[in-house]
């Protein structure tokens, strides 16, 4: 246990570790092929071939599956800068690149999935779709992890919390399209993020085991700091109140299924080895989950109070 180290430092101390859970997840994660989770009897041609172009009511997605399943997909596709990101916090050498390419392949076949899914069942319109990818992919997503000395403390704590958020998103989207392929396709790629997350969540248990202040403070700060990585998405803001407002994915799972679980598992409440400053910090930790609680609560009630509304109108209306 070391009060601050460099990030070399933490690197070549983790690697063991990092190595050890590569193994691990090569052990238990299992091949699939997404042409395998596609209805393809249900494909047919577009203009361009002779067909027909998208029309909504081609659509038997609600408009909350609907938004998730973009919101997922565009996600999915700033593959490319997530590469970037994490080639740069760890290292391209070892089991750290072993690792980064690993993770890349896997996490391509989400995206490439989840596409021909929609296009085959015309889900979604696949022009709006393709205009909103080059969007995401030419803006890329920028480190929200920090920088310097802390860029890879940040970076697994974050990746870590945002697998974990990804898990549960797609798969409460798989549930919210009401459609056995689609649940059966969005958890077998929800599999692949639970072995994704444990892998990072390792490795941040060991870097507050090496740093306990230094890991804290990174860990506090992504939390206090979160934000999905599709935030500069075209109609993210709408996407996710619609998701957020429909229990796809919402402050209360945030809390309760991705932060609280992942800090249990850390003991990060009941650990004996911060110092001053590490307890300090803890302590802001702690007043800013008490205050997300009742964040939690608040948005609840709001929503409460607008689904009845909507309740109300659709009465009104018939």
């Amino acid at each position: 246990m070391a009060n601050s180290m460099t990030a070399s430092e933490v690197l070549a101390e983790l690697e063991p570790v990092a190595e050890a859970n590569l193994n691990r997840h090569l052990s238990l994660a299992k091949e699939w092929h997404p042409h395998d989770y596609v209805p393809w009897d249900e494909g047919r041609n577009f203009a361009a071939l002779g067909g027909i172009d998208w029309e909504p009511g081609q659509s038997r997605l609600s408009e909350a599956a609907r938004a998730a399943m973009i919101t997922n997909l565009l996600t999915e596709d700033n593959l490319p800068s997530y590469h970037r990101l994490i080639s740069e916090s760890f290292t391209r050498e070892r089991a750290w690149g072993t690792w980064v390419d690993r993770w890349t392949a896997e996490e391509n076949r989400h995206g490439i999935a989840i596409r021909d899914y929609l296009v085959v069942t015309r889900g979604v319109d696949p022009v709006a779709l393709e205009h909103a990818r080059m969007i995401c992919v030419g803006t890329g997503v920028d480190n929200p992890t920090g920088t310097g000395d802390h860029a890879v403390l940040h970076g697994v704590a974050y990746v870590t919390f945002q697998e974990l958020a990804t898990r549960v998103s797609h798969r409460n989207t798989g549930k919210a399209c009401r459609d056995p392929v689609a649940d059966r396709l969005l958890a077998r790629i929800a599999t692949d993020e639970n072995l994704h997350m444990v892998f990072y969540r390792n490795i941040c248990g060991a870097a507050l085991d090496l740093v306990p202040d230094d890991a804290l403070a990174a860990i506090t700060a992504v939390i206090e700091n979160f934000r999905m990585p599709g935030a500069g998405m075209p109609d993210f803001r709408r996407n996710s109140v619609l998701i957020a407002k429909h229990g796809i994915y919402d402050l209360r799972q945030h809390l309760d299924e991705v932060i609280l679980p992942v800090l249990r598992i850390w003991n990060i409440f009941e650990r004996t080895d911060f110092t001053a400053r590490g307890e300090q910090i803890r302590d802001s930790l702690a007043t800013y989950l008490d205050k997300l609680g009742k964040d939690v609560v608040r948005f609840e009630e709001q929503r409460d109070r607008a689904l009845a509304r909507d309740a109300a109108r659709r009465a009104a209306a018939t």
